[in-house]
């Protein structure tokens, strides 16, 4: 992917608000992004929302890099109503890593974190009500890890709940 560097007045204020805890400002395709440590990535968001007005995360997803030491890519989407400007928040992690529940910041991340430890099982520290939002509460497994075979899907459950045996 090529990116060329990002700057202007919001990645100067977020430099001199977060120093080192951002690790670099990028843009893609006119698309801007930040990557932080994942200790930092709360702090930014609330700090996104109270003095830059960013104040709708839109998504929370993950990207499952299983030969990465820090296997799961998060990517936070925010968006500003009234810059009418969106801007993604990344950092990396390892497996069993538990990153901080953005829930206190946006309420719409409760659904959202739920939706990713559903579907890759990162559990997010502090979440109110961490449960399967998709899948069925007795499926086994996290269907969008790269090592989760859509031919280990839960047989059982497909035995159990739809009477069939899977085509699999």
């Amino acid at each position: 992917m090529a990116t060329t560097k990002w700057e202007s007045e919001l990645t100067q204020s977020l430099s001199a608000q977060f120093g080192d805890k951002i690790v670099e400002f990028c843009s893609y395709l006119g698309q801007n992004f930040l990557i932080a440590r994942p200790e930092a990535v709360v702090p930014i968001t609330e700090w996104l929302k109270t003095e830059a007005g960013f104040d709708y995360l839109v998504d929370i997803t993950a990207v499952d890099y299983p030969e990465r030491p820090e296997r799961f890519e998060l990517i936070y989407i925010l968006y500003s109503f009234s810059r009418n400007e969106r801007i993604r928040i990344k950092t990396s992690v390892p497996d069993g890593y538990r990153p901080a529940s953005a829930t206190l910041v946006h309420p719409t991340a409760n659904w959202l974190e739920r939706e990713v430890f559903d579907m890759f099982g990162i559990e997010f520290e502090g979440h109110p009500d961490l449960r399967r939002i998709l899948m069925p509460e007795e499926w086994q497994g996290h269907p969008l890890r790269k090592d989760y075979s859509i031919l280990q899907q839960d047989q059982a459950w497909v035995r159990e709940n739809l009477g069939i045996e899977s085509a699999q």
